[in-house]
């Protein structure tokens, strides 16, 4: 996937119509037809349907489309980091997963860019997953990840995001404030599977079965497809963090949990022998506070 198939996608979605944004764009509508039909290839799914006057966006492209903007955000402030500095700067390559929220990262980048000026910073957009592949492969000099790094990359946690339901409109959880995990019971839910989240996976699982609760739970591998996932599960809500809630099932109501026990953490990992500039990027993302990052 390319950037400016982000871009792209971004404004067939706020035109609605692929000659509309193609005039925009200036290309040929059947260029920006052909990138759409990659972009589509690589999620894996529709992203428009054609209606008279233009297009529709799919579930999913709803899911992407605030995804898109933070990719795009980020790929612009790191050009303006970069051409704000001097002469001589040095590249650190960071992974960035999905669900960070968008607060907290263009915190990080303003901090690097005050703080260490010797720095241009590059944003991979990858899963934890991919992020401990690039990170041995020597792809990524940094990657921020949902599970604690494995030998021999240090590790420091950055953040930690409160779990909750993203509840699906209308069910009699979503009239709740909060939930006890009592409450999923017997309900379908959703949630990330292992591999992806191992820690959150865990110990959501062990507290259920010490209380004795027993949920459907419905595992599934999902970056930006969370409705397609519950819909095929026929799950009447997903685990997940605020902001991933409200950038994956807009419309849905999401209730932390009380008390408040369960949190996805955010590690820093780096390789334990590194440059210096990279270490000093890696001391700024640690210290940047989370805020209102949830």
């Amino acid at each position: 996937m390319e950037l400016r198939q982000l871009r792209y996608f971004v404004a067939i979605f706020e035109r609605r119509s692929i000659s509309r944004a193609a005039e925009h764009l200036r290309i040929s509508q059947p260029a920006l037809t052909r990138q759409l039909h990659q972009l589509e290839r690589y999620v894996g799914t529709p992203l428009f349907d054609r209606v008279p006057g233009g297009v529709s966006p799919s579930p999913a492209a709803m899911a992407l489309h605030e995804h898109a903007r933070l990719v795009l955000r980020l790929a612009d402030a790191s050009r303006e980091v970069a051409r704000s500095a001097g002469p001589v700067r040095e590249a650190v390559r960071v992974g960035l997963p999905p669900g960070v929220p968008g607060t907290w990262i263009e915190r990080v980048i303003g901090a690097v860019a005050g703080e260490v000026p010797g720095a241009a910073l590059t944003v991979t957009d990858a899963s934890s997953v991919d992020q401990v592949r690039l990170l041995r492969e020597g792809h990524l000099d940094l990657g921020l990840i949902h599970q604690r790094p494995p030998a021999p990359f240090a590790a420091r946690l950055v953040l930690e995001q409160q779990l909750g339901l993203a509840v699906r409109p209308g069910h009699e959880l979503s009239r709740r404030r909060r939930c006890h995990l009592s409450d999923l019971d017997g309900l379908r839910i959703l949630a990330h599977s292992r591999d992806q989240v191992t820690a959150e996976h865990d110990r959501v699982l062990a507290e259920a079965e010490a209380q004795d609760v027993h949920p459907e739970w419905v595992f599934a591998w999902f970056t930006e497809n969370a409705y397609a996932c519950v819909l095929a599960g026929d799950a009447a809500a997903a685990l997940l963090t605020r902001p991933s809630a409200e950038r994956l099932l807009p419309g849905w109501c999401w209730i932390p949990f009380d008390p408040a026990g369960f949190a996805l953490p955010l590690w820093l990992a780096q390789h334990p022998q590194t440059r210096t500039v990279v270490t000093a990027v890696a001391d700024v993302v640690a210290a940047t506070p989370a805020g209102d990052a949830g």
